[in-house]
């Protein structure tokens, strides 16, 4: 317990500026770096959520063929992964290249100044058309330097870094709210394909920087309120699997509300009624068997694009999204690693190109319709508030 203590209090983990995005973890963000291809290709994992809906947030830094290397949708540079950073940079060389593959994630974007101003000497490269919420702002404003930026050519060979990655932008997308686009980065010599949020694979256990704080998963494995969760590997795994169907449908079709006034009565009698525990709160009640639900989403660890993604944003623009993903499955990668849940994937090219056939006529959807209910009324609403309507499968 001392040493749990001392770690959540270490200053190796700060991230002082969490109030711009004040989500969990709020000040304390934990790293692990991890090799994927050997002194080329590594990740870096923090954990970011909502009511204690955490999934892993991801950076990807990549060594350059000529020394120094690219650093791909950065996470909070807190003193732990500075140094994780540094340790790379002092092997193969300074960080030359940040990349912003998005303009609409704010999860994303909100690191990419702070991180810059760690490594002075980095060139930063953005995708296309920024945008931010609720004031469009100058991307200088929102701490991004401008005498170091430029905006992602849509010819990949024009960046000094263009020998050795291939890119496809995707978007922008338009919203009428906003926009949403996202780049696909290629490191040519390693296979291996980076993406932000369209893609993602989930792991049926809990990922590593979810265990190194099992309240949140202990806090979703809870049947009811009053229930005492032990801290063992079962209810790890179950508090995941239930965290992965909220971060994904919301509200799947196996989980019920109950009515706020029982939810209080039970927070009355709750063990834990502290700020940290929500009072006691706990308004869900899982059905049966919606472990079925979690096994339907995951299959046997196929690539799919996020429910949200597929309901709210890509199917406002199929025909672009499906020449973006075929212009991508000609490429030769054999692993993908996406910003969110699992990394490295194990993919072919045709696997990727499958992930979007929910854009098709006459493609069956792999995730059970009945899941999509939420989603579906918050796009009937977002209909009626003139954002545009989902256009006819291609």
């Amino acid at each position: 317990m001392l040493e749990t203590l001392q770690q959540n209090n270490s200053k190796d983990y700060s991230w002082n500026f969490w109030f711009t995005l004040p989500i969990y973890p709020f000040g304390k963000r934990r790293t692990i770096r991890k090799e994927v291809v050997k002194d080329t290709v590594w990740t870096f994992d923090q954990l970011q959520g909502i009511f204690y809906v955490v999934v892993p947030i991801r950076m990807t830094v990549v060594k350059l063929n000529e020394g120094g290397l690219l650093v791909y949708a950065p996470i909070a540079p807190t003193p732990e992964c500075v140094r994780l950073v540094e340790e790379l940079v002092a092997e193969y060389g300074r960080v030359k290249y940040i990349i912003l593959p998005t303009i609409s994630g704010l999860e994303h974007k909100v690191f990419v100044g702070p991180f810059a101003r760690r490594f002075p000497d980095s060139q930063i490269f953005v995708a296309p058309k920024q945008w931010s919420f609720p004031v469009n702002l100058p991307l200088s404003w929102l701490g991004i330097p401008a005498k170091r930026t430029q905006v992602l050519p849509e010819d990949s060979s024009k960046t000094p870094f263009g020998n050795q990655f291939d890119y496809e932008i995707l978007g922008p997308i338009e919203l009428r709210a906003g926009r949403f686009a996202e780049v696909a980065l290629l490191h040519k010599s390693s296979n291996t394909l980076l993406v932000t949020d369209s893609i993602v694979s989930v792991p049926e256990q809990p990922p590593a920087i979810t265990l190194l704080d099992t309240y949140p998963l202990l806090f979703h494995a809870r049947d009811k309120a009053t229930d005492i969760i032990a801290d063992t590997p079962e209810n790890r795994h179950k508090g995941w699997q239930r965290i992965a169907l909220f971060g994904l449908y919301f509200r799947p079709s196996v989980l019920d509300v109950p009515k706020w006034g029982e939810v209080f009565r039970n927070a009355a009698q709750a063990p834990q009624r502290s700020n940290k525990a929500y009072f006691g709160l706990y308004p869900f009640q899982w059905k049966q068997d919606w472990q079925r639900c979690f096994e339907t989403l995951r299959g046997d660890g196929r690539l799919f694009v996020a429910p949200i993604l597929q309901t709210l944003i890509l199917n406002r623009a199929p025909e672009e999204t499906i020449a973006w993903a075929d212009k991508i499955a000609k490429w030769d990668f054999k692993r993908i690693i996406p910003c969110h849940f699992d990394a490295p994937i194990e993919a072919t090219p045709k696997q990727f190109r499958q992930a979007f056939s929910f854009l098709e006529k006459h493609s069956n959807s792999t995730l059970p319709q009945e899941d999509f209910q939420l989603l579906e009324k918050i796009d009937a609403t977002l209909d009626k508030l003139g954002i545009p309507s989902a256009k006819e499968k291609v």
